[in-house]
């Protein structure tokens, strides 16, 4: 399977351009898979962010995440991967991804990334 590509990603028009305000995105059902082990990994993206002129469309955000479902990498990879697209396509003003995935042999990880660092 192909590497996941942000091309699926759509913008819409910040509807209030001047004003600061944070839209908070669950996505509670994101999968990708342990390229050590080749299982999958499950765990709920929280995303969030203050736009600036364009937010990102709901459901091409749905389609580009499905895209990790058979992709191979850490925790950390896809975290960081995802904030780089997803700052690519929206330029917010700032952006926070939590990314908590279920516990694996009684560890539980979680990955959290904010642009700007």
């Amino acid at each position: 399977m192909s590497d996941p590509t942000s091309s699926v990603l759509e913008v819409f028009e910040n509807p209030f351009p001047n004003r600061s305000y944070t839209i908070d995105t669950v996505c509670p059902e994101f999968t990708s898979m342990c390229p050590m082990t080749g299982q999958p990994d499950f765990g709920t993206l929280t995303i969030s962010y203050i736009p600036d002129q364009h937010c990102f469309e709901l459901k091409s955000l749905k389609l580009y995440l499905l895209q990790y479902r058979n992709h191979g990498a850490f925790y950390e990879n896809v975290t960081n991967t995802i904030l780089d697209d997803l700052v690519s396509v929206t330029k917010p003003k700032w952006m926070k991804i939590e990314a908590a995935f279920t516990p694996r042999g009684g560890i539980r990880t979680t990955v959290i990334v904010e642009h700007p660092n």
